[in-house]
This record gives structure tokens, sequence and C-alpha cells, in this order.
């Protein structure tokens, strides 16, 4: 096997487990919520704690990626995620865990800031959208394990269990991250300082991908996080079904999605060099229709057709857009880049939407909290569309 194939293997594989200790805790939701007698508020600040530090640590975890090897960066946030991950189910109060789970944040933060740089120089720019949305696979193939083991493992054994259980494979994969070599790209590099960051915000290009994103995150958080709840509340489901089938419909959805997407974009990249964004727009505005009709069908068999074309739609972008991150930046900064990135989609996304759902729902329901939710979807594609506008005056007769 190639080395880089190695290398695509093994972060895919840390990525699993990144989605998968972040993802458990939404399927255990009703469990937390009657052991530690949680509000609905309380448990989307659950989510939102992590979002919050993750958002908050990833610039600083960006600047030390473009400092020092990023095997180290990659291994040692692994390690740390997954102990805080298991230290989380000895919480006994919603102080503990919530700290517990912002601890995870640190960890998933040094994770996410240097992993899709480190793997896109291992590729030649002509692949790099199929490599990264198969990277990308990590998102819904994690979250579905993460939802179909703390349903199965929460029912069966209890939500703390579940997070002990899922703690281990990230500490294993981690230790083996160590042994990469950086990137040949990478070598040549010229030391990077905290003032760079300045260069990102004059870059259109690149705040309106990153605003574009933060628009879907919003949502798809928001929806990931209620979901197996709403699930079990309106159509009377178990918790372990309820993970099983929202589980099975990502894992199912995101593979399909993120791979076309990918394809898509390299494919169409042969005739316009706006292929990303057009991927980009025609995701955001298919996906956002069939998650509202998800919500308004009296047919559960037919909202779980429309949850699957809602969450395949909404997957596709993900390679795109970060292939095309990685072509507008230098490869000095790419850790920078992708660590601003991060903050922006997470601030103005899921760090925001589990909390303000969770208030909504306490207010006027669930339904109409998620409703919401999903229309704002909408506002992504109208922002991938400028954003392809600038690409072509900014970047696309540079590369």
């Amino acid at each position: 096997m190639k080395y880089n194939r190695k290398v695509l293997l093994l972060i895919f594989s840390i990525s699993i487990f990144n989605y998968v200790d972040r993802y458990i805790l939404y399927s255990v939701f009703p469990l937390i919520k009657t052991d530690l007698k949680l509000s609905d508020t309380q448990l989307g600040f659950l989510a939102s704690a992590f979002m919050i530090v993750y958002t908050c640590v990833s610039p600083f975890m960006g600047l030390i990626g473009d400092k020092v090897k990023r095997p180290l960066v990659i291994g040692t946030s692994a390690i740390f995620w997954s102990f805080a991950t298991f230290a989380g189910g000895l919480s006994q109060s919603f102080k503990q865990l919530s700290f517990f789970r912002s601890m995870v944040g640190i960890g998933e933060a040094g994770y996410g800031t240097v992993s899709p740089s480190y793997l896109a120089e291992w590729f030649r720019k002509e692949v790099r959208a199929r490599v990264l949305s198969i990277y990308a696979l990590a998102i819904p193939a994690g979250s579905a394990i993460g939802y179909l083991l703390g349903g199965w493992l929460g029912q069966k054994y209890g939500w703390r269990e579940a997070f002990y259980i899922v703690a281990f494979p990230g500490i294993v994969l981690g230790s083996l991250a160590y042994f990469l070599k950086e990137s040949p790209e990478r070598e040549k590099k010229e030391i990077t300082s905290f003032k760079e960051y300045k260069a990102l915000f004059s870059n259109k290009t690149y705040l309106l991908i990153a605003a574009s994103q933060a628009i879907g995150t919003f949502s798809v958080g928001g929806l990931s996080a209620w979901m197996p709840t709403y699930f079990v509340r309106n159509w009377g489901m178990s918790i372990a079904e309820a993970g099983f089938k929202f589980g099975a419909i990502t894992v199912a959805a995101g593979i399909t999605g993120n791979l076309l997407g990918g394809f898509l974009a390299d494919y169409l990249r042969k005739y316009t060099k706006r292929s990303y964004f057009i991927v980009g727009y025609l995701t955001f505005f298919l996906s956002a229709p069939f998650a509202v009709m998800s919500l308004i069908t009296s047919d559960l068999t037919l909202s779980l057709i429309f949850i699957f074309l809602a969450e395949f739609f909404i997957f596709m972008h993900s390679g795109p857009y970060h292939a095309a991150i990685v072509e507008i930046t230098p490869s000095t900064m790419r850790s920078m880049a992708f660590a601003l990135d991060i903050f922006i989609l997470h601030a103005l996304g899921d760090a925001l939407s589990p909390t303000l759902i969770g208030y909504v729902s306490d207010k006027a329901g669930l339904l109409i909290a998620i409703f919401f939710a999903a229309v704002y979807l909408i506002f992504g594609g109208f922002v991938s569309i400028l954003a392809g506008r600038f690409y072509m005056k900014e970047h696309a007769y540079k590369s």
C-alpha cells in the first residue's frame, strides 16, 4: 500500500472516532435527562459547551499546527479527547458533564484544524476533492456509529458505560499517529505567526465559504442533536430504535452524498473552475425542502425518506469546500485557515443551535424548533453563490 493511502486510512479511522465521541451524547439525551434531571435547554447546552470550547480553542491550535509537526498534534489530540470522553461518564452533575464535554472540544480542536490540510498535501491537486470527500465520510459514518452504539449501549448498559466503551479506540489510534511522517510539501514551509490570521480576513472567497458552512452547520448540528429525541417523542420510538434508524439514515446518506459531491466537483472541474461552488449551492437548495417535508408529513416511512434525502444533499458540499480552502490558502498557513474556518462555522453554527433549539422546544415544542433550523438551510445556497463569484475574481486564474 502506498504511503499516502496509509495516511488516508489512519486519518479516516481517527476521524471516525472523533465523531463517535462527539455524537454519542445525542443518542443518550433522554437517559441523561432522566438521570441528571435536566431541562431541554440544559441538554442543548451540553452540545453547545463542546462547540463553544472547540470553536474558541481552534485558532490557537491552528497556530500550533503550523509551527510543529502535525502528526504530533493529531496523536495528542485524539488521546486527549478520548480520556475526556471516558471522564464524562463519571460525571454526577450537569456542571461536571459540561466541563468534560468542553474538554472533548479541546482535543477535537487540535485534530480538526490540522488533519484536512495534512491529508490533502499527500495527494495531487486533481484528486483532492475526492480524497477530502472520503475524509468527510467520517462525519456521517462516525456520527451514525455514535447514534447506533449510544442507543444500543445506553439502553442495555446505561449512558455512562457507553461513554467508557467508545473512549478506548481513540487512545489506540492516537498512539499510532505519532509514527506518521510530515508531508513533503510542509517540510519546506516557513514559520508562521498569529498575525497572519489577518490575511484570511481579506480573502472574501474564504470568508464566504466559512459563512455558508456556518449556516449548514447551524441547521445540521441542531438536527443531529435533536432528531433522535424527536423520533422518541413524536413517533414513540425507543431510544435504541431512534438511534439505530437515525444512525442508519445518516451513514447511508453521508457515504453516498459525500462521495457523489467529491466526484461531481472533480468531474465538473474539467469544464468550470467554479465546480466546488456549483455543488455547494445546489446542496443547500435541495436539502432544505426535504428537511421541512420530513417534519410535516404524518407518515413515518415518508419522514425517514425525506430525512435521508435532506442529509444526502447537505453532505455533498463537505469535500468540495475543504478542497477549495486548500486551494485558496498557502501551504504555510493551511492549519490556521482550517482553524479560523472551524471558529467561524461553529461560532455561528452548532455552538448555538442545540441550545437555541432546546430553548425554543421548551417554549413552543420541539417540532417548531427543528422546523426553523431546517428552513435556515436555504440561506446557505445564496451565500455559496456569492462565494463562487468572488472565487472567480480572486483565485480562479491564479491556480
